[in-house]
C-alpha cells in the first residue's frame, strides 16, 4: 500500500522512516516532507507547491487530492495544526483511512481551557485550573494566588504558549504579552492559569482507537509506549529559554511500575472514559505531559499526535510492524494488538541554529562525515532542513546537500542496550554533524539535565 505522511518535521522524519521498514508498506509520500524523508527508501516527498493538479485548491482539500492523485490508502497526520483543522474529517470522508483524531477530539490539544474542563470532569489527576478571557481579572487572580504560577495560552501557540513563571512580575508579564499585546495573535485571548506542580516531567505517548461504534463493541482502547523525557532548557543543566524541545531519552528509569500503574489508572483509564463519553472519534495518537509529583502522575496537556522530539527516541525502539499498529488503531484492533519493545534505551539530542528560539539564520549548508557517522550506529532524523535547489551547490566533499530551513534542524538517535551506550553513540554521531552557527546540548540524560523542583 502506499500512505501520505502530512508534516515536515522531525517526528515526521521518524514515522515515515518507521512506516517504509514495513513489509506492506510500499512507498511513503511525505508532504511536503524534508531533507531528510527524500533520502529515506521507498520515501518520496511531494510540495503542494509544485504540483500543476492543484491549482486553485488549498488547505485539506489539496491534502485529499495529493492523496487520491498518489493511490494512497492510509495517511498519518503527524502535526497539530491540520487536525485541529479537520483534515482527518478530510481524508475519512474522501475513504482514506486516517491515523489522527478528527476535529473534534483534536481540541483536547487545540483548547487548553477544554482539556483542562475534559481532565476535571472525567477525574483526571491534573493541576488546579481556572480560566480567563478579561486580562484584569487574571491578573488579580495571580496576586491573589502568588507564583510559582503557570501562564497558558488557550489557542495553538507553536510550542510558545505557556510560560512558566516563577515571580508575580514574570506572570504578569506573561498576561499582559499574551492578552494586550497579542505575541501570540486569538490563541492567547483566553487564557488557562494553572497551579505549579513540583517534580520532574515525562511524556507518556500512545496509540488511540476509539469511536461510538468502538465503544460499544468493547474495542476503545489507548495503548501507551515506552515512556520518555523531554529537555525543554536551552542550555545545559536546564537553564536558559524554553525551547521545542532539545533532545529526549527512552524509557525514562524513574518511571517506575508502581508509577505506571497509578498513571494507568488515575490518568489514562479516566482520559479513554472521557473519550468514549464525548463520543469522539479518535483514532491516532495521543501524548500524556505528566509531571511525577510527591501526590504521584498529574497530566499537564494532552497532546492529540505524537511529541517531537520524543518521538524520535520512542519509534527506533519499537520491536513491531509500525503499519500493522496503524492499521489496527483505524479498524478497532488495536485491544489486541501486541507490542514489543527492544531492551535498552535512545538517546536523542537536537542540534539547533546559532540564535535559536528567537532570531536565527536559515540557508545554512550542512556537512557530514558519512563514513564517520555511519560508524557510530546512530540514525539523524531531519527536522528543519530541506533539499538546496541553488545552482551554486557547495562542492565540499562532506556536504549532505541539505541547508537548514528551520531552528531546530535535526536530531542524533542513538540505541544502546545501556543508557551510556546509547548515550555515547548520539554524542559521537553529533561529532560528525556542522553547519554555521549549530549548538547542541552535551547533557541529555544526565544528572541535572532534566527540570525538576
Amino acid at each position: 500500500m502506499k500512505v501520505i505522511v502530512v508534516g515536515n518535521g522531525g517526528r515526521e522524519h521518524a514515522i515515515a522512516w518507521k512506516l517504509a521498514q514495513s513489509a506492506a508498506v510500499s512507498e511513503v509520500i511525505c508532504v511536503p516532507g524534508n531533507g531528510g524523508t527524500g533520502l529515506e527508501a521507498k520515501c518520496r516527498n511531494i510540495n503542494p507547491a509544485d504540483c500543476s493538479y492543484l491549482e486553485g485548491v488549498k488547505g485539506n482539500a489539496a491534502y485529499v487530492q495529493i492523496a487520491r492523485h498518489e493511490g494512497c490508502t492510509l495517511a498519518v497526520v503527524g502535526p497539530e495544526n491540520p487536525l485541529a483543522e479537520g483534515l482527518a474529517d478530510a481524508f475519512w470522508e474522501a475513504d482514506i483511512l486516517t491515523v489522527g483524531p478528527k476535529k473534534a477530539a483534536a481540541q483536547l490539544e487545540a483548547s487548553k481551557d477544554l482539556a483542562k474542563a475534559f481532565m476535571k470532569k472525567y477525574g483526571v489527576a491534573c493541576a488546579k485550573s481556572e480560566t480567563f478571557t478579561d486580562k484584569d481579572a487574571a491578573l488579580e487572580y495571580i496576586e491573589k494566588i502568588g507564583a510559582p504560577i503557570v501562564v497558558k495560552a488557550d489557542g495553538l501557540a507553536a510550542g510558545k504558549g505557556v510560560v512558566v513563571a516563577k515571580t508575580v512580575d514574570e506572570a504578569r508579564e506573561a498576561v499582559l504579552s499574551m492578552m494586550e499585546y497579542n505575541t501570540l495573535g486569538n490563541a492567547g485571548s483566553k487564557l488557562v492559569i494553572e497551579e505549579y506542580l513540583r517534580g520532574t516531567e515525562i511524556s507518556v505517548l500512545a496509540a488511540v482507537s476509539s469511536t461510538p461504534d468502538f465503544a460499544s463493541a468493547g474495542k476503545s482502547c489507548i495503548l501507551p509506549f515506552v515512556s520518555a523525557r523531554d529537555h525543554k532548557r536551552l542550555c545545559e543543566g536546564a537553564k536558559g529559554p524554553n525551547t521545542g524541545g532539545m533532545g529526549a531519552i527512552a524509557p525514562v528509569d524513574d518511571f517506575t511500575d508502581e508509577l505506571k500503574e497509578k498513571f494507568t489508572k488515575d490518568i489514562l483509564e479516566p482520559t479513554l472514559k472521557g473519550i468514549i463519553a464525548e463520543g469522539y472519534d479518535y483514532r491516532g495518537f495521543i501524548f500524556f505531559g505528566i509531571m511525577l509529583t510527591a501526590e504521584g502522575p498529574k497530566c499537564l496537556e494532552y497532546n492529540v499526535r505524537l511529541g517531537d522530539p520524543e518521538t524520535q527516541a520512542v519509534l527506533p525502539l519499537m520491536d513491531f510492524d509500525f503499519e500493522h499498529m496503524c492499521e489496527a488503531i483505524v479498524n478497532g484492533e488495536l485491544n489486541s494488538f501486541k507490542t514489543q519493545w527492544r531492551p535498552g534505551y535512545v538517546v536523542a539530542p537536537v542540534a539547533v541554529s546559532g540564535g535559536y528560539p528567537r532570531d536565527y539564520k536559515k540557508g545554512l549548508p550542512i556537512f557530514c562525515g558519512k563514513d564517520s557517522l555511519i560508524s557510530t550506529g546512530a540514525k539523524i532524523f531531519i527536522a528543519g532542513a530541506i533539499n538546496d535547489r541553488r545552482a551554486d551547490h557547495n562542492t565540499k566533499p562532506d556536504y549532505t546537500g541539505m541547508i537548514t530551513s528551520g531552528g531546530r534542524v535535526l536530531a542524533c538517535s542513538g540505541y544502546g542496550a545501556s543508557f551510556d551506550e546509547a548515550w555515547k553513540k548520539a554524542y559521537n554521531a553529533m561529532e560528525t554533524i556542522s553547519f554555521e552557527g549549530m549548538f547542541y546540548r552535551k547533557d541529555i540524560g544526565l544528572p541535572g539535565a532534566a527540570e525538576s523542583d
